[in-house]
């Protein structure tokens, strides 16, 4: 319950040699790796309906992906850019970090 979701079971591993005998996941997240095919093709087979995938990427190449995924089975791509307060002289200013391009999709 530390996260506000009761039942909530995190698996933390690399995909999909994780997925063991595991049940068909509600959610599962991709922080990396998608230049594999592969690993997006397991996720999805192993995504109940219903089912949410997020993925982030940071890449062009793997934004890329992103861009043909949601074009294929929809969902929303998002932007994320941050910026950091860092010194400039004696005053701060902003320095950007690479933005971070996000897929959401729910399953059929």
């Amino acid at each position: 319950m530390r996260l506000g979701v009761p039942g909530l079971q995190v698996i933390q591993g690399p995909a999909p040699s994780t997925f063991g005998d595991l049940t068909s996941p509600d959610a599962i997240f991709i922080g990396g790796g998608l230049q594999d095919n592969a690993m997006f093709d397991a996720c999805w087979a192993r995504l109940r309906s219903g089912g949410r995938l997020v993925v982030n990427a940071v890449t062009v190449a793997s934004q890329a992906r992103l861009a043909s995924l949601e074009d294929t089975y929809g969902g929303e791509l998002v932007r994320i850019s941050i910026e950091r307060a860092a010194p400039v002289g004696r005053v701060l200013g902003w320095r950007p970090l690479m933005p971070v391009t996000q897929w959401a999709v729910v399953k059929p």
